[in-house]
């Protein structure tokens, strides 16, 4: 037998609570079983084909390496992309990353040591945990309750969780997975508290274009916390431009965005086609985000009302991205969410959903609460609530 063992980052490295149905949704597709898949978001409106066609059209004869905070003519031009949204930096604020996943990696690697702690509001974004274990950094969860759709938790839940080792506060804006838009008051709750405890408030505005209704407010647009603030952003919902790897990781802190540099020097360089993707997409038409966002916004519309009028069940009306929390009368989420795939099919399909547990620090929350990615157009959102439906009057763990 070897005596060879694992490190104990990676013991503690959670799987994914997206992905590791992945089995069984592979497993009921090979029985004939049609999966509509609203457990990931992956959207399926297509990548622009101005962008794609800069990727094709790309005319070079080395791909060699980029600047290591990744092409200025990129740069400058996302500079133009934020000014249109009311966020004033510039091209030397910018370090183009490897997805927003790097840029969150370089913010807790350049901000915090090994043993100190990232205060987020639960249910958050279940790679944050990951992220965290690879930087030796402690998530401390607050928690948002769904009876009042995931708002922002009282100011004195912050102040009781602060203590020496905490650094920093992150939040995604609006919010993966509950779909919850921060409103320009809680966000200026959240700086109050970042200066008054000096810490970093990080922020995670990956979704920042699906708003429905209230308009956005970054963390970047806050006053007189320069250097407190972090913006982690990506291309990848943005645009649908998932496989492209593409982020930005920005601060006005020249100490952070120095140290940040160091890492992403460590890694050589951002990818090089994701990087002219990243650049067309910034000269899309004007009503690009329009049109897709009306898009979300049906299928939105349509999931909250079916999910609604199902018996005992209930979803609040998220304001932002393109999820939803839902709270079934299920014994528990994940048993359930692996039923569906397993044992269920209505008229030979079925649905895979996230279940909500892996979105919480706190053990034990989330045990009858699913996310949906409503990525899916309006027939198959339709068609998933049908066997949804179907399935919470046959399982055999359904609890009121």
């Amino acid at each position: 037998m070897s005596t060879l063992t694992i490190s104990k980052r990676g013991h503690h490295m959670p799987p994914s609570p997206i992905r590791k149905l992945v089995p069984y949704s592979e497993a009921a597709r090979k029985k004939g079983i049609k999966v509509y898949h609203l457990n990931i978001g992956q959207p399926d409106i297509e990548t622009p084909q101005h962008v794609l066609d800069a990727v094709r059209h790309s005319d070079f004869k080395i791909l060699e390496y980029s600047h290591s905070a990744g092409n200025e003519s990129y740069r400058r031009k996302i500079v133009e992309y934020y000014q249109r949204n009311n966020i004033h930096i510039n091209h030397n604020q910018v370090i183009i990353t490897t997805g927003g996943s790097e840029a969150i990696l370089f913010g807790f690697m350049a901000c915090m040591d090994p043993g100190d702690e990232v205060i987020i509001p639960e249910p958050y974004y279940a790679n944050y945990n990951g992220f965290a274990i690879a930087a030796g950094v402690n998530v401390v969860p607050i928690t948002s309750h769904i009876e009042n759709g995931f708002a922002l938790p009282p100011i004195e839940d912050f102040e009781k969780s602060i203590t020496d080792r905490t650094k920093a506060i992150i939040v995604c804006n609006p919010n993966n997975p509950t779909g919850y838009l921060y409103s320009k008051d809680e966000m200026e709750v959240l700086k109050e508290i970042a200066l008054k405890h000096n810490l970093y408030l990080f922020a995670d505005e990956a979704y920042r274009e699906f708003c429905y209704g209230e308009k956005h407010f970054s963390a970047m647009q806050l006053e007189g916390c320069d250097d407190n603030v972090v913006l982690m952003d990506t291309i990848s919902k943005r645009y649908s431009c998932c496989g492209a790897r593409i982020g930005a990781f920005i601060t006005r802190n020249k100490k952070v965005y120095d140290t940040a540099m160091k890492f992403a020097q460590a890694r050589l360089s951002p990818p090089a086609f994701g990087q002219i993707a990243g650049e067309a997409a910034v000269d899309l038409p004007d009503d690009y985000f329009d049109i897709t966002k009306a898009q979300y916004k049906a299928r939105r519309d349509l999931l909250v009302k079916r999910l609604n009028a199902m018996k005992d069940v209930y979803c609040p009306n998220p304001g932002g991205a393109f999820y939803a929390m839902a709270k079934l009368p299920i014994d528990d989420a994940d048993k359930f969410c692996q039923w569906l795939l397993e044992e269920f099919q209505y008229n030979n399909q079925t649905v895979m959903l996230a279940p909500a547990t892996g979105f919480y620090g706190t053990h034990g929350l989330g045990k009858k609460e699913v996310r949906l990615a409503y990525v899916l157009n309006i027939d198959s959102i339709n068609a998933a609530m049908d066997c949804l439906e179907k399935a919470l009057e046959q399982y055999p763990g359904r609890q009121v």
